[in-house]
């Protein structure tokens, strides 16, 4: 899965000299997470919405008079915006994407390609991709499989189990437990239910431990 392929192409961006009151209410109007900073076509920095909010919280706090024009008439994006913020290649992938994320504790990335500023990741989209990778658009039926080492031919058997009782599967993933060497397995398939499903993973020694029916969880039937 490639960035450029799940980004937001063509970003809002905003000047480093305007005033925060205006990104302000650009973030409020449009419903934007983040604003690409940009000076003469050059990426200068990143002003997220809650670098935004947290400023105009502030201010309001204080009920002074001269903090609120200072704010409304004088403070600008660049005086709090991200300097030379950390930013991804259209060619990356989304896996190195939640990679840098999450070393970085960072949601938002400005998208270069050839140092030219092509689009923006942020929570938004990786949501979207996390959501058609479980299906939950197309309102798919599945199960959560108990923890088992994942060996060569253990997820081509489960796609089996699904194929030989009718079922389409749709995707198939796993999802590491809390001793590593085991990985829970999420299950994803259509054509078929999962009162013809569950019997056919729990006759092949595979306990399910949760189910979930047309994109609504059903509950839990075991413990992990």
């Amino acid at each position: 899965m490639i960035v450029r392929n799940w980004m937001k192409p063509d970003p809002q961006t905003i000047a480093s000299d305007v005033l925060l009151a205006a990104a302000y209410r650009m973030f409020v109007d449009q419903n934007l997470r983040a604003l690409v900073v940009v000076d003469h076509g050059n990426l200068r920095g990143l002003l997220t919405r809650a670098h935004c909010l947290r400023a105009a919280d502030s201010v309001a706090r204080t009920q002074d008079r001269h903090e609120f024009d200072y704010f409304t008439h004088r403070l600008k994006v660049k005086d709090i915006m991200v300097r030379r913020p950390s930013t991804l290649q259209a060619d990356d992938t989304m896996e190195h994407c939640l990679y840098v994320g999450q070393e970085k504790q960072q949601s938002q990335f400005p998208v270069l390609e050839q140092g030219k500023l092509v689009g923006i990741i942020t929570a938004t989209e990786i949501f979207h991709m996390a959501a058609h990778m479980i299906g939950a658009w197309e309102h798919l039926s599945g199960v959560t499989l108990q923890p088992v080492i994942i060996e060569p031919g253990t997820l081509a058997h489960i796609a089996n189990l699904v194929g030989n009782a009718g079922g389409c599967l749709q995707s198939i993933y796993t999802v590491p437990a809390s001793d590593e060497k085991y990985s829970r397995i999420v299950v994803r398939f259509d054509a078929v239910g999962l009162d013809t499903m569950i019997p056919v993973f729990e006759q092949a020694g595979l306990r399910v431990l949760e189910t979930c029916l047309e994109g609504r969880s059903t509950g839990s039937l075991h413990d992990a």
